[in-house]
């Protein structure tokens, strides 16, 4: 097979004139390293929320954000073409085409101010004109530059169902159809440029690929393609081991497995969705996340889980704020089946989500967390659940604590080494950190806490600091 590199460009990387050239300058080094190159970008940074909330605001009877947006989007992309694409042809040709885009977008927010509804279809219609108007201008760029590219709009190659705004590719198909249009580019010389976060059903109607879509699309293509490595291109050096906004000492992780980056995503890290990355990581293709403004950095490789070593026992830990551990106590749990279904139950009719549960082996009281600002009503809906088991005493109460903070300590290395736990209760109670709940799946890749909110920074400190003691 020949070598094949796919990378994809995040918003930050094509969302200004400088950034969008250091991404034209990371693609020319690659294309003479690599025999065949393939480029995903994203919408420029901040355009996808800028279309929504026009949408939004459209289906309120409110153009004026429309208004601004589109000539915002206007003057943005026109400012890199000024600085990327010099032949003034090009460049007229490009802008023609942008406003075009922009003419939809008109027509889309008309339709759905006179509708007064932005139906999930027409959303996703909006919200792919973002990447639709960068993988234009990414293209011209790299033209500009002497590379043979080919922008290609992924609707052609991903297919998915009409979940819109949420779609589900259908593997097979996508396969099938990222070989048949983009293989013949590649056999050509050309680069192809590639929307991504966008997909089509198989009658051609624009999908999307939600939350971390355009990670996902470039996981898609790569699979389809038996890609040798996929590059995440981001502004940071990789993976950190903390949030360096909180923790200075933070660094970038070599290497982290599929495992760990899924609870880093789940408790809060701004990483790779899990989803995004499961195809790459299932075909066995090389990984890694890199800072597009410090290409040398050799960022962090994700691998299987089969290749995690002993190595970088606590990896990482990751702080989400805006939590409140609710609490239903009461000797008369004790033996009682069905209190966590029906607790749990009673939470999700509320449509409010449970992202840490903790329960005392003697089977008196269970704790969960939930959103801070939902505690109320958590505690209301549990009350009247369980109202005949309190006025019985069953169940002595029910309760919600102040604003607290779930700090959770990842590595997979972690499972075959004595004594972490207790590394980190020492840590924290040498810092004076009162632990709340304690978390610990059996894979035992992570661990996670809950600690007061004013104790969160000392806490997410102290345990930090392990990571730089074993982490080499």
């Amino acid at each position: 097979m020949t070598p094949t590199l796919l990378i994809k460009f995040g918003g930050t990387s094509v969302g200004a004139p400088e950034s969008m050239q250091q991404s034209v300058d990371i693609v020319a080094r690659a294309a003479k390293e690599w025999a065949h190159v393939v480029v995903v970008t994203s919408a420029l940074s901040g355009v996808t929320d800028a279309l929504l909330e026009s949408a939004r605001c459209a289906a309120e009877g409110n153009m004026q954000p429309f208004y601004r947006s589109e000539e915002l989007l206007r003057e943005r992309h026109a400012a890199i073409a000024a600085r990327l694409v010099p032949d003034s042809g090009e460049r007229a040709r490009l802008m023609r085409s942008l406003n075009d885009l922009l003419a939809s977008f008109r027509s889309l927010c008309q339709a759905v101010a006179v509708l007064g509804e932005a139906s999930p279809r027409a959303l996703d219609a909006i919200a792919a004109l973002g990447e639709r108007m960068s993988v234009r201008l990414l293209d011209a760029a790299l033209r500009a530059r002497g590379l043979p590219s080919r922008f290609v709009e992924s609707g052609e190659c991903i297919v998915t169902d009409d979940h819109f705004q949420n779609a589900y590719p259908d593997l097979d198909a996508t396969r099938e159809r990222t070989r048949t249009v983009l293989l013949p580019l590649l056999q050509g010389g050309l680069l192809p440029v590639v929307t991504g976060f966008l997909a089509a059903t198989p009658e051609g109607v624009t999908t999307t690929l939600g939350r971390g879509g355009s990670d996902y699309s470039a996981a898609l293509l790569a699979a389809s393609l038996s890609a040798d490595e996929v590059w995440i291109m981001t502004d940071v050096d990789g993976v950190m081991t903390a949030d360096p906004r909180l923790v200075s000492e933070a660094r970038s992780i070599p290497q982290l497995t599929y495992r760990e980056v899924a609870e880093l995503a789940y408790f809060g890290a701004k990483v790779l969705h899990p989803k995004t990355i499961r195809p790459v990581i299932e075909a066995g293709i090389g990984l890694r996340i890199a800072n597009t403004f410090h290409p040398e950095h050799p960022g962090t490789w994700i691998v299987s889980d089969g290749e995690e070593t002993r190595h970088g026992r606590i990896k990482a830990v990751t702080a989400v704020s805006g939590a409140a551990l609710v609490t239903i106590e009461g000797r008369g749990m004790l033996g009682v089946p069905g209190v966590a279904a029906r607790a749990f139950a009673a939470v999700a009719a509320l449509k409010v989500s449970v992202t840490l549960i903790s329960q005392a082996s003697s089977e008196q009281s269970i704790c969960f967390t939930v959103p801070a600002d939902a505690r109320q009503r958590v505690v209301a809906a549990l009350e009247e659940t369980f109202a005949a088991e309190i006025a019985r005493r069953d169940i002595d109460r029910v309760w919600a604590g102040t604003e607290a903070v779930i700090l959770t300590v990842v590595g997979a290395g972690m499972r075959r080494t004595p004594g972490i736990a207790g590394r980190i209760f020492t840590a924290l109670g040498e810092a004076g950190v009162n632990v709340i709940a304690i978390a610990q799946g059996s894979s035992e890749v992570s661990i996670s806490l809950v600690v007061d909110a004013a104790d969160a920074q000392t806490a997410l400190r102290a345990v930090h600091a392990l990571t730089v003691e074993g982490g080499r």
